[in-house]
């Protein structure tokens, strides 16, 4: 029997998706250390149009907390110094020619605490994104079943494999979770 138009890969990826998004959240919180990803949110006004910052600038890390921006262009070196500025990532950049220096400033400890916070909030939305996706999927799998499209057995089956991905996904989210936090707190 046919299992209607029920697609595992597609609950995995829409829950995957999730996790990008939390990777992607957690890389712009700032840690004590220098990190080339802590720019990919800045956003320059630049020919006309919002770029991100790597397309107009090599990012790169000479020390544990220093950020070196080589800008490519120079007529681009004050708005790449305006959007980071701007971004309000509590960088100031020193300027010397086309090259950015971005000090790190150490992370006093209830700086650490609320980004510790943050993070775990953060955590708690991808969190919620999957559950919604174990649901889509959960409620698909009923609806086809009372359709008769698929049987129970089925239904059952699939039910454990998509809350099998829910668990594997929450369990990966729980490991970005603590490897962040562990980040922001280490001096």
């Amino acid at each position: 029997m046919a299992t209607g138009n029920f697609d595992l890969n597609e609950v995995k990826r829409r829950m995957q998706g999730a996790v990008a998004s939390l990777k992607h959240e957690l890389g712009g919180l700032r840690t004590g250390r220098a990190s080339a990803s802590m720019l990919d949110p800045v956003q320059v006004e630049a020919y006309g149009s919002h770029m991100p910052l790597n397309q107009l600038a090599t990012v790169s890390v000479p020390e544990p907390r220093m950020i070196s921006v080589q800008v490519w262009d120079k007529t681009m070196v004050k708005p790449v110094e305006k959007a980071i500025v701007d971004s309000n990532l509590g960088l100031s950049p020193a300027t010397e020619g086309q090259v950015l220096r971005l000090r790190i400033p150490e992370l006093n400890e209830e700086r650490r605490k609320e980004l510790v916070k943050v993070a775990h909030k953060y955590a708690e939305a991808a969190k919620v994104a999957v559950r919604h996706v174990r649901r889509d999927g959960l409620d698909v799998l009923k609806k086809l079943e009372k359709n008769h499209e698929m049987s129970e057995d089925d239904q059952k089956r699939h039910a454990d494999e998509v809350q099998k991905a829910t668990d594997g996904t929450i369990t990966e989210i729980d490991q970005l979770l603590a490897t962040k936090e562990k980040e922001i707190l280490t001096v």
